[in-house]
């Protein structure tokens, strides 16, 4: 059983009779069924009756009905309601659109809108650059999915999928400032995805593409970027890769070595591995290999896929053959985007001294970090109990305030790689440690300094809209 969690958390609603020992009976019931509780909260007290709200930390929705019936069969107590802590914020969504400007009289409605909204429509149908300043297009990004690869929970469809794109669009406004709107799209092609993208661009600035199945996902997210003249950006590609770069950057520091002189190992080429070698390939990483359920990749090993062909013309020049275990021996890191309990600790023990392994496969990494505790230099997973947790909401939500703030008409390479330097100087060189190589999500200052260096990289390399004179 997994350790309780604020993701299985309930509220169980009880009756007490206000008498000694049944506070202690109930809790001690549920510290027996395994419960953690975080609150013990009075409701009511009257005619020999308490009422309180006790909140407790469950492992499972199987622990949780556990911790009910322990509860239940505690002497004096009754249980009013169980309450789902995490089901109960999801009621109703978790976003809205809010007015920006209040409409309290006729002078407020007429300029918001009719006959006011005809002037600036008219000029934006003469100037149709003037979009991206008199309307939401200037701060709005679609985050769009398909459902078809969503967190670990696989293809759920686009219905499953809307509360991930909800989360998503939170994060984008509450660490960004930018208006995103889930777009869950009932669509499987490539060709539909595209057409139904391309279709909803005007009230857009920027595209998320997000949890979509490789290897489609590398076609759409080219043929968009080829189509509209907007950011398009898919988040499980380079958003984590993104984070991968600027945790590296700092993981050389701590064990006292060189990108340039690393051997990487990367297990995965799904949306994540594939960004993830590409990226490193641009900051100057020495050698990178690559592996796929078939082992290592190499040029000449099978036909591939462009996303794949691309890893097999660009890493493992020695074109080394072999498992993911054979290519860890003398390895300097190993990035995991793939699956869980891929690698063991004889594994890591192959590898160089004090190596750097990233172990990102979520819920259950590549390698539980206690394992290998003596073994590696650093370790970061993409979990938040954890230290150094490789999380997207370091990269997406500045890379695209910095995008819309610059006007630009895409996403680069060295606007990625800005992302990556800022995301790693918002870690002090006194600070760094093992256990503190990237900034915690909840660094207000994260998404502010990634969006200047995204503004800076988009201006050099001329990739802006320029305003209408």
């Amino acid at each position: 059983m997994t350790t309780p969690n604020v993701s299985h958390s309930v509220a169980i609603r009880v009756e007490l009779t206000n008498s000694p020992g049944t506070l202690g009976r109930l809790t001690t019931a549920i510290g027996e069924a395994g419960g953690n509780i975080l609150g013990l909260d009075i409701v009511e007290v009257a005619d020999g009756i308490i009422v309180r709200d006790i909140t407790i930390l469950a492992a499972d929705p199987e622990h949780a009905q556990r911790i009910r019936e322990a509860v239940e069969g505690v002497a004096g107590v009754h249980v009013r309601s169980v309450l789902d802590r995490t089901f109960r914020l999801h009621m109703g969504g978790k976003i809205e659109v809010r007015g920006k400007s209040p409409i309290n009289n006729r002078d407020d409605l007429s300029m918001a809108y009719t006959p006011g909204v005809a002037r600036v429509c008219l000029e934006i149908a003469e100037k149709p650059a003037l979009v991206h300043t008199y309307t939401i297009k200037s701060n709005s990004v679609a985050v769009v999915t398909d459902g078809s690869a969503v967190l670990g929970l696989g293809n759920i469809g686009p219905h499953g999928a809307l509360p991930v794109m909800e989360g998503k669009a939170q994060l984008f406004k509450e660490f960004g400032g930018v208006d995103a709107f889930p777009i869950c799209l009932n669509a499987s092609s490539v060709e539909e995805i595209v057409e139904a993208v391309v279709a909803i661009e005007p009230a857009f600035g920027g595209i998320n593409l997000e949890d979509i199945a490789a290897p489609k996902c590398f076609e759409i997210e080219e043929t968009l970027a080829s189509r509209l003249d907007i950011p398009v950006f898919h988040d499980d590609q380079h958003g984590t890769a993104v984070v991968v770069l600027a945790a590296l950057r700092n993981a050389v520091t701590v064990v006292d070595r060189n990108l340039s002189d690393l051997t990487v190992v990367i297990s995965g080429a799904g949306a994540a591995g594939v960004a993830s070698a590409k990226i490193l390939t641009e900051a100057g990483v020495g050698r990178i290999l690559v592996s796929d359920r078939r082992g290592l990749i190499f040029n000449g090993r099978e036909e591939f896929g462009p996303a794949k062909q691309w890893i097999a013309e660009n890493t493992n020049q020695d074109r080394r053959m072999g498992s993911l275990a054979e290519a860890l021996y003398g390895a300097d890191a190993f990035i995991g985007v793939s699956g869980a309990n891929l690698v063991t600790r004889d594994d890591i023990a192959t590898m160089r001294t004090n190596p750097i392994v990233f172990a990102l496969s979520n819920p259950d990494p590549e390698v539980m970090p206690e394992t290998i505790e003596g073994l590696a230099g650093v370790i970061a997973t993409g979990r938040s109990d954890y230290p150094n947790q490789i999380n997207n909401v370091l990269c997406f939500p500045g890379i695209f305030r910095g995008a819309l703030d610059a006007n630009a008409m895409s996403i680069t390479e060295s606007m990625k790689l800005a992302a990556a330097d800022a995301i790693a100087a918002c870690v002090a060189p006194d600070e760094l440690s093992p256990s503190y190589i990237i900034p915690s999500v909840f660094n207000r200052q994260v998404a502010q300094l990634v969006a200047e260096e995204v503004v800076k990289a988009a201006q050099r390399e001329g990739n802006i809209r320029h305003p209408v004179v």
